[in-house]
């Protein structure tokens, strides 16, 4: 009989979880779909200064699968050029973890189905070992443990020129529906933990951010009512990325954009969490948030105590 797991039961096992639990050390990267893969390079590596290491093609060698953005040694964007599941622009995120067999074997034993399970944890085709499992919301998480004979590894200090505007993810966020589910999977499972909530209006819960348990790195969860159509959360399924002056961002990418054809506006804004920010969209409507780390006068943002929405079907 296949083994499960109650939320109630999560929420009470954490002590006992965090024996066996692997230290989840920060955010590798988000994928996503792309229909144009030239308008969508020049939007990360034109507009937003970042190399390109490496590439993977087809199965059958006719053309460019997967091509990796990269952003620092350790974080990535994987732009995958074939059609979308009919989810949106969001392919999975991923999150780096110190060891792979040993997550493996956590999920196993609370029983988390894995993806193509193989009984074991493989290799992917840039040397890294990883596996897919789905978060409640049904979005794929990728767990990565990084290998000192990857293809990352060999590249180390590569790729990483003087022209990219950050060198940082500092978080991914993605639509999550039920959160209660989303905080005994992320919280009570992995440990992850919670340090603000925000609301676009006083009515309904908006956002909640969920550190990573050894790190700095978050994921936001991105609350709603109702789920946008698939062709619309590219505004909530997004990457934020760390910038230490949004004034010479500004300018900078401004000078980009010209260059590129990117015409959609490019303006400062402070967000509810007192960041200053700036929100690009990659040619499929990807959010790419520009943010500084600290609020605008350095004090915190109070949370929202506002209840969470309950969504709706569509």
């Amino acid at each position: 009989m296949k083994k499960t797991i109650s939320i109630v039961g999560l929420f009470f096992s954490c002590a006992v979880f965090a024996q066996d639990r692997p230290k989840v050390l920060g955010v590798a990267h988000m994928a996503v779909y792309v229909k144009n893969l030239a308008k969508t390079r020049q939007f990360y590596e034109e507009m937003l200064g970042f190399g390109e290491p490496f590439t993977l093609p087809n199965k059958d060698k006719s053309g460019t699968r997967i091509v990796f953005i990269k952003v620092n040694d350790k974080q990535y964007f994987e732009i995958f050029n074939e059609k979308d599941r009919g989810e949106g622009q969001l392919n999975h995120i991923s999150f780096y973890v110190d060891s792979a067999d040993r997550a493996y074997a956590f999920f196993k034993a609370h029983g988390i189905e894995v993806m193509g399970d193989t009984g074991q944890v493989g290799k992917g085709q840039t040397g890294n070992k990883n596996f897919n499992v789905k978060d409640p919301d049904g979005h794929i998480v990728e767990i990565v443990e990084y290998q000192p004979d990857s293809w990352t590894a060999r590249e180390a200090g590569k790729f990483m020129p003087s022209t990219r505007i950050s060198d940082h993810i500092m978080h991914v966020g993605v639509l999550v529906g039920d959160l209660d589910k989303s905080m005994a999977f992320y919280h009570g499972l992995l440990g992850f933990t919670e340090f603000w909530r925000g609301s676009g209006s006083p009515k309904s819960l908006s956002w909640v951010n969920m550190k990573v348990p050894e790190g700095d790195d978050y994921l936001e969860f991105m609350l709603y009512n109702k789920i946008p159509e698939p062709d619309g959360r590219g505004t909530k399924n997004h990457a934020s990325l760390t910038i230490l002056d949004a004034d010479k961002a500004l300018e900078e990418i401004k000078r980009r954009a010209a260059k590129i054809g990117y015409t959609r506006e490019i303006v400062i804004q402070t967000g509810v969490n007192r960041k200053r920010q700036i929100n690009l969209y990659d040619p499929d409507g990807t959010r790419i948030e520009l943010m500084e780390p600290n609020t605008v006068d350095g004090k915190p943002a109070p949370s929202s105590a506002a209840p969470p929405p309950h969504p709706t079907a569509n």
